[in-house]
Order: C-alpha cells, then structure tokens, then sequence
C-alpha cells in the first residue's frame, strides 16, 4: 500500500546516517568502560548501561516506531498521491522548520556574516571556558552527597585518658545536640563506633584506644528538613571551632563519601631523609595548610610522642633491704594491671570469666599512693618485713618513641586537612599551599619539592607528594580525557568511513565544543561544581551532538547530490536541509533535557543533568547554524558543493 511504502521510504531516508549516528554515541561512551583507578567500578556501569540503550533504542526506532505508525497513526490522502500523514509540510520543516529559516538565513546571507557569526561563537565558547580560571565554575571529583549522618572524630594527644576523652566527647555533642536537624547521638569513648562507610574506608573501626573518641549524629530524614547534610556539617565545623578543649586534641567533622573513598581530602605525604627532617618539614607545611582560610580540620599522622614513665630499680637498696627484684616487678604489674585469680565456670556452655583483683582505675594513676604500696624484705626493715616502693625505685617521665610510618617501603609522614567554605575541592587548596611554600621562608631547612603524582625516587632531600582526592581526581580525569580522545578518533573514523572524506568530517566534530557554552554556564547559574558526573555528560553530548551534524550533514549532501542538475545555490540547499532537520534534532535534543531533569536534583548527578540539560540547549541550537555557516566559508557561496 502507499502508507508501506511511504514507511518504507521514511526508514530509508534517514536510515544510513542513524546508523553512524548511534554508532557515533556508542564511540562516544564506551572507552569510559576503561577509566582505572577507584572510580572505574563507581563510572563502569554508567557507559555500558548506556550504549546497549542506544542499540536497543535504534532497533526501537527503525523496527517498532515504523510498525507502531502504520497501526496507530491517522492519515490523510492529499492531492491523489500516497497516504501521507497529518502533520507539517516535509518540504520546508513546517512551523518549526519556517523559524529555523528566520534565524539561519541571515547568518549565511554571506561569506562575511558565516565568519562573523563562527567568531562570535568561538569568542563565546573561549569567555565560558574563562569560567574555570576566574573560579565562578570549580572543580571537583563528586560533589558531598545529603546523609543522614555525621561523624565527629576526635584525637587527643596520646596518653590522654579514658576520662579526659569522654569529657570532649560530651561537649561535642553538647554544641551538636544545639543543630535543629539532629535527632539523636551516640557517643564512642576509647572504642570505634559501629563502622559505616567512612569506617571502612578510612579504618575507623580500628580506633581503639583511649585518647580516640567518636560522635555519630544523626540527622532527620532528607524529607523533613531544608538543609543539606554537607551544610549542616559547615555549621557543627563553624560551631565546633569556638569550642574549648583539651590542649591538643583535633576534633574533625567527617561527612560520609558519595563515591570514590580517601583517608581525607588534602593529603600531603613528606618524605626526606631523616625523621627530624621529615617532621620540620611536616610541622611548616601544617602552619602553611592553617594560613589557607578554606582549609580547615588539619592534624597530622605523627602527633605528639605519647609520654612514658620509666621505673628505675636501685640496685643498691635491693641489697640493703634483701628484696627480690622479681617481687619489684611483680608488684607493679599487680598495681597496674590487677592480678588474676582464677576462672569462675558458669556452666550452659558459656566460657568461663576470669576473676581478677585489681584496684579501681582512679587508682591506677601514677601517684605517691601507689608509691606507698609495700613489698617483702628480708632484713632492714623492721619488724613489720616489708619495705615501699619509693624506697626501691624512682621514676623518671620521658618522651615516647615517634610514631613512623611507611607507604610502599618509603618512610612518609603525612599532613591531612579538609576543605570547607569558599572552595571545596583539593586543587584549590593545593594550589594555595603550592604558593605558600615558595613564598614562606624556610630559614636553614630545605624547601621541599613538590609532586603531584608518583612516589619520590631520591629522598636525600625533602619531597611534598600530593595525595588524597586529588589522587583519584588526577587518575579519573586523566582516564576521561583519554578516553574523550579515543571517542573523538573513533568518530571521525566512523564518519570517515560514512561518508569517504577526511575534510568533512572535521566540519561534523566542530560543533563539539559548543557543549561548552552551555555546560559552564549551566554550573555557574546553579552554582554546582564541575564534577566527573558533569564530565561523562561532556563525553556523551560529542557522540549527541555529531549524531545530530551527521543527519543534517547528510541532508545537506543528498540536496545537493539533487541540485547538481539545476544549479541551485548553495545557501538554498543549507537552509532547506536545516528547516527539513530542525524538528527531529529539537525534538531529540528536548526528550534527552526532559529525561534529565529527572536527576537534576540529585546531589551526586546534577553535573550529569547540568552537562545534559544546558550543553543540549546550546549546541542543539549552534549546530543547526554553525553547520551551515562553516558550509558557506569553506565552500564558494554561489557553487553547488
């Protein structure tokens, strides 16, 4: 019948160049499959999910959208030729394709107007790019996710006791119980809290100790309150800051991670050549990292040498007092530790309790009382057979040994510090500190070199290695823009291949950096950082957007393959191919942003809307006149190409 044929006929007309089009998506996402590091397993599923979308969606297109139209579809027979179907005149696009044609014909009225017009754009798209360099766009791995959880970890020097940890812990969550979100706190004193995933990922479960300490707040539902989590964890921080503590304790508002997991945001590990360098340098670097305003919760890996009481025997008295030095050493380990007396069995297959005497921990505390405590003696001593313990010993308080930790074999001490305020991601803050230590005088203590990836090979001198998110941030970003090279290779073979010429294809990948107008732009009006998320949408417009040049690239071609016979200019085919374009490629363009705005409120991909929702909006509408315009430079206005 006609309606068949005229499906037929419809299918076949834009079949060739939807094929390369969805192959050119598909290009365009899947070398994201092979983005290493933390983030491959958190990026994986986003590119393989989405090209076997397009594929099932082309057959959708081509198979089931053809069947459904001749089903459904009202039709109407006009001027005795086949059934067509009630809409807009094919010829000049309709009432869309008649708005195209208002816009596009001035722009290519002439050689000079299509260059003016291609400055313009290109001047547009530099000044949005600008963006990142005056900071009104950051940047960012991910971006804080809302939880309904906080952590508060707090360090005191080591030696603090059990007591003196609580007593923090309870005016933390004094200050926190005061934030209208919160619901309810646990406190952890000397023991980890039960680990979620900032426990697993920054070994929280093995803080145990008794100068370790932990609050869990916990928030209303996302529902029932108007501030995000990560904004009520800048004002506990802001809170927290005028809290007084214990000399020397850290107290660090953690939020949970919504993806790839660091032991903190800014890292910086020092190696050198020996401690007492490592630790100069350690100790300028944090006094560098407290003048950066946004840099906040610094502390370091090494902390204060825990104090250490050591028991001098004298030998001398043990001799005048005929005491044995085994009875010495017995004494003080029953004094501090107890002493064990045995096991009560409490039968119905339960384990045994040990039973042990020991004296109250108020008691244990070094003091003259303990001093007072008697040991057995053989002569000297009176009637009574003992002598005390200060009589034997003297005791003398000292400096522990340093903590020292290595990283694959290297001795590094490390700097930690997060970010909150005015810039919230690592290379900011890198960045500040970078300047700060080639401005700050280091007298006789070497400057340290800076890295920014890769362990140091010679550690004769002091070296800063930036670690932490920028890490993950460097390997993902890294990853992605190779990839996003390869999906431009990979498409303009494709085009290549379509179309037999290796200058056209360049006319169909330049409309790619327009996505740039819109996405930067999108995240300077929502004030969003640029996040990997917002980086995947990037890479997805290239494979959307050159879908959408080679459809009206292949129109373009096809007129002028039927205007070679008459002579009809060039800016005649340009115009009649776009308005021909311009309904399916909006449409498209607006189902992908209606799709979008489905997660633009999401915290962890609104990047990905941002890129989608506004990169679409400008490159939909540049393409359709960047196309043609650099038609009408590069070809002779008034020749049929």
């Amino acid at each position: 019948s006609h309606r068949v044929r005229a499906t037929i006929d419809a299918v076949a007309e834009v079949g060739n160049p939807t094929i390369v089009a969805t192959l050119t998506v598909v290009t365009a996402l899947l070398p994201m499959l092979f983005v290493s590091g933390l983030m491959g397993p958190y990026m994986a599923p986003i590119p393989a999910n989405a090209s076997a979308a397009m594929v099932f969606s082309f057959f959708v297109a081509m198979v089931i959208a053809p069947w459904l139209m001749l089903r459904l579809a009202r039709w109407r027979r006009g001027g005795g030729g086949p059934d067509v179907p009630h809409g807009d005149d094919h010829a000049d696009g309709g009432r869309l394709g008649r708005i195209y044609l208002r816009m596009a014909a001035p722009v290519i009225a002439s050689r000079r107007r299509a260059w003016f017009f291609l400055a313009a754009v290109g001047v547009a798209t530099v000044l949005a790019c600008g963006l990142f360099a005056t900071k009104g766009v950051t940047v960012k791995l991910l971006p804080f996710d809302n939880k309904s959880e906080l952590d508060v970890v707090l360090d005191l020097p080591r030696g603090a006791t059990l007591e003196d940890t609580e007593r923090n812990l309870q005016a933390i969550a004094t200050v926190a119980g005061g934030l209208p979100e919160v619901r309810s706190q646990q406190i952890y004193a000397g023991t980890a809290a039960p680990f979620n995933f900032n426990g697993l990922v920054r070994h929280y479960y093995l803080r145990q100790a008794p100068e370790l300490g932990e609050v869990q707040v916990n928030l209303a539902p996302k529902g029932d309150r108007s501030r995000s989590s990560h904004a009520v964890a800048l004002d506990l921080r802001q809170r927290l800051a005028h809290l007084s503590l214990s000399a020397g304790a850290v107290a660090k508002v953690v939020e949970v991670p919504p993806g790839a997991p660091v032991m903190a945001t800014l890292l910086a590990e020092i190696y050198g050549p020996d401690v007492p360098t490592r630790r100069a340098v350690a100790e300028k670097v944090k006094g560098l990292f407290a003048q950066v305003p946004y840099i906040v919760d610094i502390d370091d890996s090494y902390g204060k040498a825990q104090p250490r009481l050591h028991v001098v025997i004298d030998r001398d008295k043990l001799d005048y007092y005929g005491v044995d030095e085994a009875g010495v050493r017995d004494a003080l380990r029953h004094l501090l530790g107890g002493m064990p007396l045995g096991y009560v069995h409490r039968g119905d297959e339960r384990p045994p309790r040990e039973l042990v005497v020991a004296l109250s921990k108020a008691d244990r505390a070094w003091s003259a009382r303990l001093l007072a405590a008697v040991v057995p003696a053989s002569r000297h001593s009176g009637a009574s057979g003992v002598v005390a313990l200060d009589q034997l010993i003297h005791v003398e308080e000292e400096a522990g040994s340093p903590a020292l930790y290595r990283r694959d074999g290297h001795y590094a001490d490390m700097v930690t510090a997060e970010l909150a305020g005015a810039f919230e991601a690592p290379i900011y803050g890198i960045f500040a500190v970078d300047d700060a230590i080639r401005a700050a005088d280091w007298g006789a203590l070497p400057p340290p070199a800076i890295a920014f990836h890769g362990q140091p090979t010679d550690e004769s001198r002091p070296t800063l290695l930036w670690d932490g998110e920028w890490e993950i941030t460097y390997v993902t970003f890294r990853d992605m823009g190779a990839a996003f090279g390869v999906a431009i290779l990979g498409i303009y073979i494709l085009v290549v291949a379509q179309f037999g010429s290796f200058r056209l294809p360049l006319v169909i990948l330049t409309p790619i950096p327009l996505t740039l107008i819109g996405i930067v732009l999108g995240h300077w009006l929502f004030g969003a950082p640029f996040t990997a998320t917002s980086m995947i949408g990037f890479i997805a417009l290239a494979g959307i957007i050159v879908r959408n040049s080679i459809l009206l690239v292949d129109f373009i071609r096809h007129g002028s393959a039927q205007a070679a016979e008459t002579g009809q200019p060039l800016r005649a085919i340009l115009l009649q191919a776009g308005a021909v374009r311009f309904k399916p490629i909006l449409l498209t363009a607006l189902s992908a942003m209606i799709g979008a705005l489905t997660i633009l409120l999401d915290p962890i991909f609104q990047g990905l809307a941002i890129s989608l929702l506004f990169g679409l909006a400008s490159s939909t509408l540049l393409t359709v006149l960047v196309i043609p315009a650099v038609y009408v430079v590069l070809r002779d206005a008034d020749s049929v190409p």
